[in-house]
């Protein structure tokens, strides 16, 4: 009997599956400084202790975009071990504020299977969510994964597509306990634009770049325990379609949002993420710029220091941002198109 973790394979996936996932993370202070040193985010909640106070946080947060990292990274051995390519997400809430110190878990359910017209691989959707060691929701979120099959001639599956929302409501958002932004200093937070500054239909480049390191990468992957293979393996990858090994999709995520401070440098937390598509692969050696699009702006029931803008976060490669790339005459992702992100923020009014 065979004692190694060869992962699941699509039709390993069935509806209503429970996954509970192995090895809890206990996430430390230096997995922040290490995250810093990635992707250089400059967020003053999550880079100052007597910031994060003046608001009402206990201490700096950990930026939620490691948090999520933590909690996905505990459901890859599971889920996308053999995965080609992870798809998207929807439905996304954040939770209570993580802080150095605090450990999460992960839980997955199996909401959606279909399998491929080549009959070689299929798309598996899972709820998942993270939890602290308080049995807290740090996040609840959806994301469907393409997986390859183990036997190509087994029988496909009956198709089971899940409902998911288009947009995580305002009344959804789970604002941290004590949170008071009234007093927020925009001369410390290095941005002087508010909630009312922004407008419907708005276009923002970030005009910085940051070009994609192989080491770092590695770094960052390892830093969650992703242990995809796509982003691992050079041999399994000789045999794949590229050729080589893939970027963590939220390997990019993380440093777009980073560039993103650039014009909204007081987005402070993340509140929810509504949707997202990987649109094409991204490798080392890409350079990144970002562009981001204000979808909606809402008002935080019972809030008035406190707004939340949706937005739009474009990633694209080796080149500049300034004409906002997405999509060509015939509605498809343009080729130098990587991430289609559309998330919502909480920001000061």
């Amino acid at each position: 009997m065979s004692k190694t973790n060869p992962g699941n394979y699509f039709e390993d996936f069935q509806i209503g599956q429970e996954i509970r996932h192995a090895t809890p993370r206990t996430i430390t202070s230096g997995d922040v400084a290490l995250y810093t040193g990635l992707y250089g985010p400059r967020f003053a909640v999550q880079s100052s202790d007597e910031f994060a106070q003046s608001i009402g946080f206990k201490a700096a947060p950990v930026d939620d975009l490691l948090a999520f990292h933590m909690v996905f990274g505990k459901t890859v051995p599971d889920v996308s071990l053999n995965a080609v390519a992870n798809l998207g997400y929807a439905g996304g809430v954040f939770g209570v504020p993580v802080y150095p110190g605090d450990t999460v878990s992960s839980v997955s359910t199996v909401t959606g299977i279909k399998e491929n017209s080549n009959g070689k691989t299929g798309v598996v959707y899972v709820n998942s969510v993270g939890r602290n060691q308080r049995g807290e929701m740090v996040l609840d979120y959806n994301r469907w994964v393409m997986v390859r099959k183990r036997d190509e001639s087994a029988p496909a599956p009956e198709t089971v597509l899940p409902e998911l929302p288009g947009v995580v409501a305002p009344e959804a958002f789970q604002i941290p306990v004590g949170l008071d932004v009234s007093g927020y200093s925009t001369e410390l937070s290095g941005s002087l634009h508010r909630w009312d500054d922004y407008y419907v239909g708005e276009k923002i480049d970030h005009v910085d770049g940051m070009t994609l390191e192989e080491a770092e990468h590695q770094i960052a992957t390892r830093l969650y325990q992703n242990t995809a293979k796509v982003h691992f393996d050079q041999v399994a990858a000789n045999g794949g379609r590229f050729g080589k090994r893939l970027i963590y999709g939220g390997h990019i995520i993380s440093l777009c949002r980073a560039l993103s401070f650039n014009g909204l440098g007081n987005a402070f937390r993340i509140a929810a993420i509504n949707a997202g598509a990987h649109a094409n692969p991204a490798f080392a050696g890409d350079t990144i710029f970002a562009w981001s699009e204000v979808l909606g702006k809402f008002e935080v029931p019972g809030r008035r220091d406190l707004g939340a803008l949706r937005l739009r976060l474009v990633a694209v490669r080796d080149r500049q941002a300034s004409d906002f790339p997405l999509k060509d005459a015939d509605g498809k992702y343009q080729s130098d198109v990587l991430l289609d992100f559309d998330y919502t923020v909480l920001i000061a009014r």
